[in-house]
């Protein structure tokens, strides 16, 4: 095991050093640059920023028009509003959060293994059919969940899996997104490293685990991301009919259902549904960005 952990965090070093190259450009150019981003940021930034503030509005600031960017009178009630709603079911807020939770970590880790373990063969090894596999797999990226419903729907029936967790963490395992974007980045590693790695006695499941799949933590990071946010924010009601079963999106959804007088803690729902991928991206932006700027590139 030694051995290998020699050729470990190789990969993304190659790639650093072998496509980086100095920008051609003049000072002017970088400070037009700067402030071509930095306009673009402000844009793209104003929508997080405008439903955190109005979760921090009062009912009266939120039914005024023409609304206000930032909050005259700020206010925490309508989150503990929201607490105290959630605490009123006859289901334990807890509960909500433990099936988002499970459901989430499973279905991503689920994904994040399988998909790697489908990429590393279909970049590394060249067997029969596998280019047409590939291509079936990208062709799947084409069709959104609302067309994959119904037959998800009745693969579940078909497997008594619906009103259970699998229900949901199946098709997450299986999606196609993982599997199209860890073969783009696996393509790039050095296949010398994996044939080193042989000579000195591994064997491909060491090599997978202690090789390759820490040089492609941008990747399945990247992977993590949107896994986490298509799980965390789906309430999934097609699938669960036990309300202890639910996921915490359906809760807070039906928060949202309550008309005017629930429309702060509506805007309050509206953060609390949001933070956990903005964190998770936050921890993980570097390598996030890795991965978009390696992914298409080759050994």
């Amino acid at each position: 095991m030694s051995k290998i952990n020699k050729y470990a965090d190789v990969g993304p070093k190659i790639h650093h050093y072998k496509y980086r190259r100095k920008p051609n450009r003049s000072v002017g150019g970088d400070i037009g640059v700067y402030i071509f981003l930095g306009l673009f940021s402000l844009l793209m930034i104003f929508p997080l920023v405008f439903a955190i503030t109005s979760s921090l509005k009062p009912l009266d600031e939120l039914i005024k028009q023409p609304q206000t960017v930032f909050a005259r009178n700020p206010t925490f009630d309508n989150y503990s509003d929201l607490f105290v709603t959630l605490s009123q079911s006859w289901v334990p807020f807890t509960r909500y959060v433990f099936n988002t939770i499970f459901v989430t970590l499973v279905g991503t880790v689920g994904h994040v293994v399988i998909a790697s373990m489908a990429a590393y063969v279909l970049a590394k090894y060249n067997f029969p059919g596998g280019n047409l596999f590939f291509r079936l797999a990208v062709v799947a990226l084409m069709f959104s969940g609302y067309v994959t419903g119904i037959p998800n729907y009745l693969i579940m029936c078909r497997l008594h899996m619906v009103d259970t967790y699998w229900a949901l963490i199946l098709p997450a395992i299986g999606g196609s997104l993982g599997l199209f974007l860890m073969k783009q980045f696996m393509e790039g590693f050095p296949m010398s490293l994996i044939e080193a790695a042989k000579i000195d006695g591994a064997n491909e499941l060491l090599i997978f685990w202690k090789l390759v799949m820490p040089n492609v933590k941008p990747a399945w990071l990247t992977i993590s991301i949107f896994s986490i946010q298509n799980l965390w924010n789906n309430p999934q009601v097609q699938y669960i009919y036990t309300e202890s079963k639910k996921m915490l999106a359906y809760a807070l959804n039906q928060i949202q259902a309550g008309g005017i007088a629930r429309m702060g803690q509506g805007q309050a729902v509206i953060v609390f549904t949001m933070s956990v991928p903005i964190i998770f991206f936050i921890f993980s932006q570097s390598q996030i960005m890795e991965t978009m700027a390696t992914s298409g590139l080759k050994d």
